[in-house]
């Protein structure tokens, strides 16, 4: 890769091949060259390892031991974890056939090498694709912001949360997904002319509670005035102490309409683990549910304020 090419951290590529000379040529070619390589020497450590480590770049074998480099490919493509801008090339120890390649495309592959591969023509291939994901990565990235309140997104939230369930899980750590809303949310929503109006004050009910949370809690806008926090080492208890911290800090600062103030109060649901890996869903499902769980409570006629969602059933998120 040229200066000009190169990122501020190496490419991570994940190398799938149960054949160690294979393996060791190829990554003679990529190292020298600027990536980093990540070794998988099955089907399901390949799968095990994409989760975790989120390369930019999967070169599978496509006779592995256990799952063929081929299905690992499907199965990625349709796991909404990972990320479709990810190029996926397979490779194999014979001759290129055409069934093979068609197999392999279907599947999500972007390439299909067979042998003998010549390594210059893959780096080439290869250059050009992570040019490609990191111009389509920065694009996305700028999308991950609400440009009105400077808070991230619905989708913003959704991957954060992802990064840092995966570190939870690593670690075994607790954490906790917290949804939440101010009780003004009616005052503008009869009101299509105070859209602009209803972004300045989420922007403030954003601000307050980054300032109620610590550092390393992520806030989000999941909805015209509704907020997510994702909180990591964070049990229930904490959880709990995080709505009570913010619903003071909200209580404390009226919103001024109309000429008057307009006292608010908060509802909120959460979802926390003790142990992420031991969680049978993950932190994208636990933001969902602490979700689904406040806008229960805020049609519920019991007149409760705040509640954990109930315990999930297995989900094919986590399996």
């Amino acid at each position: 890769m040229s200066d000009s090419d190169t990122p501020l951290r190496p490419p991570l590529v994940l190398l799938a091949d149960d054949q160690e000379w294979s393996s060791r040529s190829l990554e003679s070619i990529l190292g020298p060259n600027g990536y980093a390589v990540l070794h998988a020497y099955t089907g399901r450590q390949a799968m095990e390892l994409a989760r975790s480590a989120q390369p930019d770049l999967l070169i599978l074998d496509a006779k592995l031991p256990d799952l063929s480099g081929i299905e690992v490919c499907r199965l990625i493509r349709a796991d909404p974890r990972f990320d479709a801008t990810t190029p996926i090339v397979i490779t194999s120890s014979a001759p290129s056939e055409r069934a093979q390649r068609i197999d392999a495309y279907e599947a999500g592959a972007w390439e299909y090498f067979g042998q003998p591969i010549d390594g210059e023509v893959l780096l080439y291939k290869l250059n050009t694709y992570m040019r490609s994901k990191r111009e389509t990565d920065h694009v996305r990235n700028e999308s991950l912001l609400d440009q009105s309140t400077g808070l991230y997104t619905i989708r913003g939230l959704a991957r954060r949360a992802h990064e840092i369930g995966a570190l939870a899980q690593r670690r075994h750590e607790a954490l906790a997904c917290l949804a939440f809303a101010p009780d003004v949310d009616e005052l503008f929503a009869s009101q299509p002319e105070q859209t602009e109006r209803a972004a300045v004050w989420a922007g403030h009910i954003g601000e307050v509670a980054r300032r109620t949370g610590r550092t390393s809690d992520v806030v989000g806008r999941l909805g015209p005035m509704e907020f997510g926090i994702i909180a990591p080492e964070t049990e229930a208890a904490g959880a709990l102490c995080l709505i009570e911290r913010l619903r003071q800090a909200i209580e404390a600062l009226p919103l001024a309409l109309e000429g008057r103030q307009q006292p608010m109060s908060i509802r909120a649901g959460y979802c926390a683990v003790t142990d992420a890996a031991a969680s049978p869903v993950d932190a994208v499902e636990m933001l969902l549910r602490a979700t689904a769980t406040l806008r229960e409570l805020r049609t519920s006629p019991d007149g409760n304020r705040i509640r954990a969602c109930s315990t999930p059933p297995l989900s094919s998120a986590s399996q």
